[in-house]
């Protein structure tokens, strides 16, 4: 039960974080797609596997009383997302070392009051859109492949358990059911003696 809480709130996680990602590299890939130009595998491969990556968190999340019965293969699934947002976020390592963001001297202002005139040096702050939705999704990106590990472990926690539930009512059922036998075998045994001892 508590395994099942964290990986519903993980998969939570997946989802939020993912959503705007595929929202960001969409952008770009429709811009490409107008220019009738091919998108770069930087984006195209982290955009793929955005989508990919919501789609199953979305259907387990949703579907979680047949994944658990499947909780082995759900686990290798987001293994495998693991290696494929690895693969997506080296494509798009080079973004990590830009800056984004430029701050320059804007215009002086003065201030005038009773208490005297202050002249104050203004800054200017200018962001590139395409460079910061880039770095967001390089963010979200190595975020969710920790955020696949964890669910790819709790998903294997909760099929051991499961193999370990299915052993234990195997071993009830085979015990009673010896039971049952022996004890009829008691019986016939027990009736059999008494018939020879009437003869007698």
């Amino acid at each position: 039960m508590l395994f099942g809480i964290f990986f519903a709130f993980w998969r939570f996680m997946q989802i939020i974080t993912l959503i705007p990602t595929l929202g960001m590299l969409a952008y770009f890939v429709h811009i490409y797609t107008k220019a009738n130009a091919l998108t770069p595998n930087y984006i195209l491969v982290l955009f793929i596997v955005s989508v990919l990556g919501a789609a199953w968190a979305i259907a387990t999340l949703f579907t979680y009383h047949r994944a658990r019965s499947n909780a082995l293969f759900v686990s290798f699934v987001d293994l495998l997302f693991v290696g494929a947002f690895i693969g997506g976020v080296y494509e798009l390592r080079f973004i990590s070392h830009a800056n984004c963001t430029h701050v320059t001297d804007g215009a002086t202002y003065s201030i005038s009051g009773s208490l005297g005139s202050v002249s104050v040096n203004g800054l200017h702050v200018s962001t590139s859109k395409t460079c910061a939705m880039l770095k967001a999704s390089f963010a979200f990106g190595i975020m969710n492949c920790i955020f696949f590990a964890i669910t790819s472990l709790l998903a294997l926690f909760v099929g051991r358990g499961r193999e370990k539930d299915r052993v234990v009512v195997k071993e009830t059922h085979y015990s009673r059911h010896g039971h049952r036998r022996s004890g009829s075998h008691r019986s016939h045994r027990s009736s059999h003696s008494g018939r020879r001892s009437a003869y007698v």
